[in-house]
């Protein structure tokens, strides 16, 4: 019997297991479970990766099953047939002949398999152990994938596949050490460089030194159809140059993960632990997406999700220009407050309760102040801040909004110039 009360939650799909070198420090192998949970989990979840049979071999065979024409002396279609040019059907609209549709999955591989990379970043990990037993640090692996975007070198994966750290009572593990570059068809490891990265869209650029190599031909994520077909090539599991097939299953999905916002597309075609930073490809040879989310938990299976590619454009181009992304900046923290905590909190109404205001930011040279309950951006009602994100992220530095918010019972309207932005974990 089902269960409604399943739960679940958008996980990064993370890097492959991280491994540590036996011997010197194998003891320790067990306290990185809590390190690797994500990648482990959906490993549990998913089980061993098969091979997905063609959509010509099974959804297309029982459809051909259903199609009845009109008999041989009749040129004309009756109003129930069903037009086969119509269902095998590029993302451009172009249709496209039985035949030609069997080959597709064959064409596309080949065609975008050379600008899908795998990336391996080792860190440099430290615990309390270590110093007990009179050992010093060592290090762990991981690997994740990446896309060729220039032939000069300039590859674009996800941030949490390169910049990643984490602490616990038994471990200590730092930022990427060293990250290499394996290319398709070619053993040779060549070492890679972090260009720029960013935490809120979790993309990031490497540089390695090698010029020649096929860039990724990019496509429209915007003309994106539900039903679609769909491929995604990475190195799950440490598998390289993997390949999977689909369907688009949805776009303009809105996924939370790390209390980040993303707006996704979503496939059915296999993302697992290792396929961050691969390529989600449509019948063209195209590039929509970059693989990055999946859902995992209980009853779920083949909901994967992927940032499109139009909206990685305008950030890498700034990574490789300037090494970071600017975005306007408020320079506040916020709570969100619905109706039921305004009244347990004897607050007027729903709104932004400001926390925290920092020091020089915009939101101090405006006025703002810690108590303060913004209900109202650049004329727009707010009750989130996911929303007054939103809104604020439509403008640019140093433009001027307008801001109303009750103080003391009391509803003002201020004028906010935006500054720049600031790490992630600030407003």
């Amino acid at each position: 019997m089902d269960n409604n009360n399943n739960s679940f939650k958008a996980v990064k799909t993370e890097k492959n297991s991280y491994s540590i070198p036996k011997g010197k420090v194998g003891f320790m192998r067990g306290f990185f479970v809590p390190f690797v949970a994500g990648a482990l989990g959906s490993l549990i979840l998913i089980g061993t990766c098969l091979t997905i049979p063609s959509i010509k071999d099974t959804v297309l065979d029982k459809l051909f099953e259903n199609i009845t024409n009109e008999s041989d002396e009749s040129n004309e279609s009756t109003n129930n047939s069903l037009n086969i040019e119509q269902i095998l059907s590029t993302s451009s609209g172009k249709s496209i002949s039985i035949e030609d549709y069997s080959k597709t999955s064959v064409a596309v591989a080949n065609k975008v398999l050379p600008s899908v990379v795998g990336i391996k970043v080792t860190y440099s990990v430290n615990s309390p152990y270590y110093s007990y037993y009179g050992m010093s640090g060592s290090t762990a692996t991981a690997t994740g994938s990446g896309v060729v975007i220039t032939d000069d070198g300039y590859i674009l994966t996800n941030n949490h596949v390169v910049s990643s750290s984490s602490n616990s009572a038994y471990y200590q593990v730092s930022k990427a050490t060293k990250i290499t570059v394996t290319l398709y068809n070619d053993s040779t490891e060549y070492e890679a460089t972090i260009v720029g990265s960013d935490e809120q869209t979790d993309l990031a650029v490497l540089k390695i030194e090698k010029t020649g190599l096929t860039a990724a031909e990019l496509g429209n994520s915007d003309n994106v159809q539900v039903g679609e077909f769909a491929m995604a090539i990475g190195n799950p599991l440490s598998m390289e140059s993997t390949v999977t097939t689909g369907i688009i299953s949805a776009k303009d999905r809105k996924i939370t993960s790390d209390n980040v916002t993303y707006k996704v597309i979503q496939t059915d075609a296999a993302i697992n632990s290792g396929n961050s930073g691969g390529a989600l490809i449509n019948a063209e040879g195209k590039v929509i997406g970059i693989n990055t989310l999946k859902l995992s938990g209980s009853g779920i299976e083949g909901i994967g999700f992927a940032i499109p590619i139009n909206d990685t454009i305008s950030v890498y181009q700034q990574l490789i220009t300037n090494g970071k992304v600017a975005r306007p900046y408020i320079g506040m923290a916020g709570r969100d407050i619905n109706e039921t905590t305004a009244k347990q909190n004897n607050l007027p109404r729903e709104g932004i309760y400001v926390v925290s205001v920092e020091e020089f930011s915009a939101a101090e040279k405006a006025g703002i102040q810690p108590g303060d309950l913004i209900i109202s951006f650049d004329g727009e009602e707010v009750k989130t801040m996911d929303k007054l994100n939103e809104l604020k992220n439509k403008h640019k530095i140093g433009d001027e909004v307008k801001i109303k918010l009750i103080r003391n019972g009391e509803e003002k309207e201020i004028s906010l110039t935006l500054g720049e932005n600031k790490p992630a974990n600030q407003q």
